[in-house]
């Protein structure tokens, strides 16, 4: 295994070198929070900066009030907040008299798997009123809100007032916090925006940066790093003095201490299996991703629940390595089931499917594909369990208290409790009976035992080198509005395109799609089944670009730029990269045009059928395709696609809402390493010329799979391992439309802007497609059949805006 040590490589050590060592984490149960501090008298009452980087445990879906930083007097009259409401973030400036300064934001913030960056200004003497109030998220300005009051002139703030200040608790709304905080800075006097505390790497991810700001009377930064006893868990650093009391708060070692190191970026450490050694952000388990019992103490506690097919996910999923972590049975009662599992899985307990391997705790058996033998030793409360996973050899081992079951030796890799299906598993829990608790350790505080030799923690720092740093060097997303010009340069990407697919977004109007191998200006419609055209009469692609592409006007009167460029239109535009030349390839049966980027896992094919059965055409990706997508260019036909696990009979139309269908011979084969198969006359028409797109899986990049949907407003978890820049959506199983969604048109959640590729309609924002974007996947949060229907199938590509290593929740 490649180990992500060198954070460098990945830019996640912050500017300057500047490491965050500790976080803290706060747990609502525990009523955790530091204060009251009654702040001296300000530099300034009207300007003050507060910034803090969080990774938020509790996902609440309805309004609800956690309190990030909060003032408020004894009587209740004068208070102000940044906290938690509804999931998005809001802040508050409530004086007995005066102004109610309010904002509260449209975007919500629900990713319990990574950090992010929170900056707060508050400069009531700026003279442009909506410049008052600033609000930042991973280095970027937030502007949109449901509700924003911003305070009258000079208006002086109750935050940085002489009044008890918190945080992670709302007095007024006696609401504690649950989430891990850290590198947190007050500056009193000065307003600073997100720059001063970070910073874009090369990859365009948001990282710390050493502060070299003025601090001011009251201003204070808390790095957590001293946690010699609780107490010095408040300590000021930054020469002020300005020091919090500790509430409820544990440096005790054992499941109960806060000072973790899971943190924002990836340390360079060398993970010896101690746990509480290399900092990263830390494997919890998934709220998310969760049909069992309640989760909290920064998500690495289960409660019992009384619902036996049922299982918790873990944030975390591998492929490779050797993997450690421990829980500890603190109530134990009869089927706590504790072990490694595919992510998408939440209706089986753990080790009931044949992909799940699991361990009953207090039953001393091993399960899995719901079979259980007798191993081991059975576990009371207070015992721990010892997990050991390696995905090299496919091998699982069970221990507890330091032993481990059936003589097995994890570093030698004899005598495994099951030697398992090679794949993608991620820890899987469920507390049986709703007394039964369970807490778990991936290594973000010290282990109980020492991990095997070879075996580590589950952070980021120690994952695997992605094979793409910079997602947006082999796929992007650009939009522009309209402006009639004969010809235009559209820019901005970090390759010159080989597949640009245009769509306007505004009105009524056909896909186009154009590529470098059949060449600029002949366009293809995923929307219709008309054959390859030239130069469109409402606007074209005429060349392909360095960092982008040119549109040039068409000849249609009133209309000329109207598929890609009209005035008062907006546009969508999604690139790939295919590699730098075009060969013939000559792997399959019909020989073919190939541009590949075996990397990136694109290629784009173009040849010409045959006529014949059971035929086969060469790729050039070196894997096999999990999408082909084939279009006959000549002459009228659909746009016959392939998806994984579909068989060489089964296909979907993109230019239909027909379900999955069968036709004996359609594709001949499944695709191989080298070639797909084209078996009938859609694809393989004698003398017809065709084009196929076809994409593989690359890891932390591009993901291919399928999903069920619940019917719910609080939809399935899709694990893609990193967080998506494009999701395609189609349902196999009802006739319905394909569904494309990108960061570029949603740039926060909820993302509900799509588009159809078999349909010209304008982009909808109903609210019917609402999603959550995340750092590790994707979560419908709508019961419209496109996305989310109960019991539908659903399958998807996603591509990535930055690999899990070191994306920022949003």
């Amino acid at each position: 295994m490649s180990a992500l040590n060198n954070s460098l490589l990945l830019g996640q050590e912050g500017g300057g070198g500047y490491a965050i060592s500790r976080s803290l984490r706060f747990n609502s149960s525990d009523s955790a929070y530091l204060g009251p501090k009654t702040l001296s008298s300000p530099t300034s009452s009207t300007t003050w900066t507060w910034a803090c980087w969080i990774k938020k445990t509790l996902i609440t879906t309805s309004t609800d009030y956690r309190g990030i930083f909060t003032a408020r007097d004894a009587t209740g009259d004068n208070y102000a907040y940044i906290d938690f409401s509804d999931n998005g973030i809001r802040f508050a400036n409530r004086p007995v008299s005066g102004t109610i300064a309010v904002l509260q934001t449209t975007p919500v913030f629900r990713d319990p798997s990574a950090w992010f960056h929170l900056a707060f200004v508050y400069d009531s003497s700026n003279g442009t009123s909506t410049d008052t109030l600033r609000l930042y998220i991973n280095g970027s300005r937030v502007t949109a809100f449901s509700s924003a009051t911003y305070p009258s002139a000079s208006q002086a703030s109750i935050i940085n007032s002489t009044i008890p200040h918190y945080i992670g608790y709302d007095a007024q709304n006696t609401a504690y916090v649950s989430a891990y905080l850290a590198d947190i800075h007050f500056c009193d006097g000065t307003a600073y925006d997100a720059s001063a505390f970070g910073e874009f790497d090369a990859n365009g991810i948001w990282q710390p940066k050493k502060f070299a700001g003025v601090y001011g009377t009251n201003g204070f930064k808390l790095n957590f790093s001293d946690n010699s006893t609780a107490a010095a868990l408040g300590t000021d650093s930054s020469g002020n003095g300005n020091t919090w009391t500790v509430n409820n708060l544990s440096v005790t070692a054992g499941a109960g201490n806060d000072s973790l190191v899971d943190v924002p970026v990836n340390g360079s450490e060398v993970d010896t299996g101690s746990g509480g050694q290399v900092r990263g952000n830390y494997c919890t388990l998934n709220p998310l991703s969760n049909e069992a019992g309640a989760l909290s103490n920064g998500n690495l506690q289960q409660a019992g629940t009384s619902t036996a097919n049922v299982r918790c996910n873990s944030t975390i999923a591998v492929s490779s390595g050797k993997w450690y972590f421990e829980s500890t049975l603190q109530t134990a009662e009869s089927f706590t089931n504790i072990g490694i599992g595919t992510p998408g899985i939440t209706t089986q307990y753990p080790g009931q499917d044949s992909v799940s391997y699991a361990y009953v705790c207090e039953q001393g058996l091993r399960v899995n594909a719901a079979s259980t033998g007798s191993y081991g030793n059975a576990l009371t409360s207070g015992d721990i369990l010892m997990v050991a996973f390696d995905l090299d050899n496919n091998k699982i081992f069970f221990g507890k208290n330091g032993s481990w079951f059936g003589s097995s030796d994890p570093a030698a890799g004899t005598n495994p409790a099951y030697t398992i299906t090679a794949g993608t598993y991620c820890p899987i829990t469920r507390a049986y009976s709703t007394s039964a608790i369970a807490v778990l350790n991936f290594g973000q505080r010290p282990f109980a035992y020492t991990a095997p030799s070879g075996f580590k923690a589950l952070c980021t720092a120690n994952l695997p080198a992605p094979t793409i740093t910079q997602s947006s060097t082999v796929m992007d997303v650009l939009t522009w509005s309209g402006n009639n010009a004969a010809t235009r340069a559209i820019s901005g990407l970090n390759y010159s395109p080989d597949l640009v697919w245009i769509k306007c977004r505004s009105d009524a109007a056909g896909h186009n799609l154009y590529d470098t191998v059949r060449t600029a200006g002949k366009l293809l419609s995923s929307d219709t089944t008309a054959a390859e055209t030239t130069n469109s009469a409402f606007g074209y692609l005429s060349q392909f670009d360095s960092a982008g592409f040119t549109l040039t006007a068409g000849t249609y009167p009133g209309y000329e730029s109207g598929n890609v460029n009209m005035t008062g239109r907006t546009y969508v535009g999604w690139t790939w990269d295919a590699g730098s030349s075009t060969v013939t390839n000559t792997a399959g049966s019909i020989s073919s045009q190939v541009r590949a980027n075996a990397s990136a896992g694109f290629s784009i094919v173009t040849y010409t059928g045959n006529g014949s059965s059971a035929q086969t055409v060469g790729h050039g990706l070196g894997v096999a395709p999990s999408l082909v997508i084939v279009k006959k260019r000549s002459a009228t036909d659909g746009w016959l696609t392939y998806f994984t696990g579909f068989s060489s009979n089964e296909y979907l139309y993109l230019d239909s809402t027909v379900a999955k269908a069968s036709y004996s011979g359609t594709w001949g084969s499944t695709p191989t390493s080298t070639v797909f198969g084209v078996g009938d006359a859609v694809v393989n028409a004698n003398g017809a010329t065709f084009v196929a797109y076809c994409w593989s899986p690359v890891a932390g990049y591009s993901s291919f799979g399928s999903y069920t949907g619940n019917g719910s407003a609080d939809g399935p978890f899709v694990y893609t391992g990193f967080r998506p820049r494009f999701i395609l959506v189609k349902r196999t199983d009802g006739v319905i439309q394909w569904t494309i969604l990108d960061t570029a048109r949603s740039p926060s959640n909820v993302a509900d802007q799509r588009l159809f590729p078999n349909l010209s309609q304008a982009e909808t924002v109903n609210g019917d497609g609402n999603t959550d974007l995340l750092s590790n996947g994707f979560k419908p949060r709508n019961v419209d059949s496109a996305f989310n229907a109960n019991g539908g199938t659903y399958i998807y590509m996603a591509l990535a805006e930055s690999p899990f290593q070191y994306a920022r929740a949003r």
